[in-house]
């Protein structure tokens, strides 16, 4: 395998692992709704619903310092190794990239992470996460 190859490899499991953060974020918040009136009891799952709540937190203060995702950086950074300093290489990178990126004001964003934080802030009130204590 070349090492451009490599570099266009590990850039497209960045892409996809970030895909897959904004699916977390996006669907938990529906699954948690869903769960609560279904009576699922894995949404109230405390671990799930502190690691959704940090995942969009991240996210939300990144917008608001003007932070560009980690995960971004190293993407481009492995593009630029691999040669590529556009989204023209492969099916993945294309599709994830017009799945997840979208051109906008940056205000635009830090408004939508900032409701979105503040609805899934509100999922901990409308289904609070169960935190049960054992006594052995």
């Amino acid at each position: 395998m070349s090492e451009q190859l490599a570099y266009q490899l590990a850039a497209d499991a960045l892409l996809i692992l970030h895909a897959l953060l904004v699916a977390f974020v996006v669907f938990g918040l529906a699954l948690v709704v869903i769960g609560r009136f279904r009576k699922w009891q894995w949404v109230r799952n405390p671990w799930f619903r502190i690691v959704h709540l940090a995942t969009i937190a991240i996210v939300t203060l990144q917008a608001w310092l003007g932070v560009i995702s980690p995960l971004t950086n190293w993407e481009m950074t492995l593009r630029q190794k691999a040669g590529d300093v556009v989204y023209t290489g492969s099916f993945i990178e294309h599709w994830l990239h017009r799945l997840i990126f979208f051109e906008a004001e940056a205000w635009v964003f830090t408004l939508t992470y900032s409701l979105f934080g503040l609805t899934v802030i509100a999922s901990w009130f409308f289904c609070p996460p169960r935190f049960e204590t054992r006594v052995d």
